[in-house]
């Protein structure tokens, strides 16, 4: 997963539902030294918790992505952060080459 782009983080979760194990998966693929480059901001919800887990990343671009956790797995939201990744990469090769 290309991290390079990515400014923050946010997630709010409840670890011991299956949405949650997906924000887990997510964090867990971030570099070691994340919070050097971006923002991270994680939320954990207590068990008894009935509020939806959420998953906003911001982009060097501005762009904002809301990603709804209890549709989307893993692999789906490493296909979206990549896909907007590789656009910010080829711009970035433009500008300066």
């Amino acid at each position: 997963m290309i991290t390079r782009f990515i400014t923050s983080v946010r997630t709010s979760f409840n670890p011991f539902t299956r949405p949650g194990k997906t924000a887990r998966s997510f964090l867990a693929l971030l570099p070691p030294d994340a919070r050097k480059s971006m923002k991270v901001d994680v939320q954990t919800l207590p068990r008894a918790s009935q509020d939806p887990a959420a998953l906003g990343l911001s982009f060097k671009d501005g762009k904002e992505m809301n990603l709804d956790l209890d549709k989307l797995k893993i692999k789906d939201i490493m296909d979206e952060v990549d896909r907007h990744s590789r656009l910010l990469g080829r711009k970035e090769e433009l500008s300066s080459g």
